[in-house]
């Protein structure tokens, strides 16, 4: 007999508390250890916080390790639970790592472009998946903060120091998503 883990994911988790929780639910799906329903409880109960979900994109977005196809579907369930949270985490993600893997290579380290690149293919392919209407405004946000015509997101761009040629990075990644 099977001992299925149970997460129990208080309303008031800390950032470090989610990272730590989602690192532990990965390691559990890859023993095999958890079930497609009791990991789509948990993360629904990690992203319906905005710390929560900020810990569980930082650990699920750049882990190395590949999930059963049952568990990436179990992870997209999850995420539609709380579509307004994730939805500008979901975009910044795909700007960040865009943009760094761009910072990476002009440094020539190529171990850091690696998990950059996992992280905006994860972005991506969890966007594309998606395609809900916040991440579609988020990203028309951010696009037209890139095009100099909105201020939504100028902050976001001008506190990481994001040049014109990550900028356009961002943008073609965005675009890539099918949302603009």
């Amino acid at each position: 007999m099977t001992v299925e883990p149970e997460f129990s994911i208080p309303n008031s988790i800390s950032f470090e508390e989610a990272m730590d929780t989602t690192q532990t639910l990965l390691e559990q799906v890859e023993k095999g250890a958890v079930t497609d329903q009791a990991l789509e409880r948990a993360i629904a109960a990690l992203v319906a916080t905005e710390n929560g979900a900020r810990g569980f994109f930082v650990v699920y977005l750049s882990d190395g390790r590949s999930l059963p196809p049952e568990a990436d579907v179990a992870v997209v369930e999850a995420l539609k639970t709380s579509p307004k949270v994730i939805a500008s985490l979901l975009i910044k993600n795909l700007a960040m790592s865009t943009a760094m893997a761009i910072f990476h290579r002009r440094n020539q380290n190529e171990e850091l472009v690696s998990g950059s690149d996992r992280v905006q293919q994860r972005s991506s392919s969890l966007i594309q998946t998606l395609q809900t209407p916040d991440l579609k405004q988020e990203a028309h946000l951010l696009a037209s903060s890139i095009d100099q015509q909105g201020d939504e997101y100028q902050a976001f761009l001008e506190r990481w120091g994001y040049d014109e040629e990550q900028r356009q990075a961002i943008r073609q990644s965005l675009q890539g998503t099918n949302l603009l």
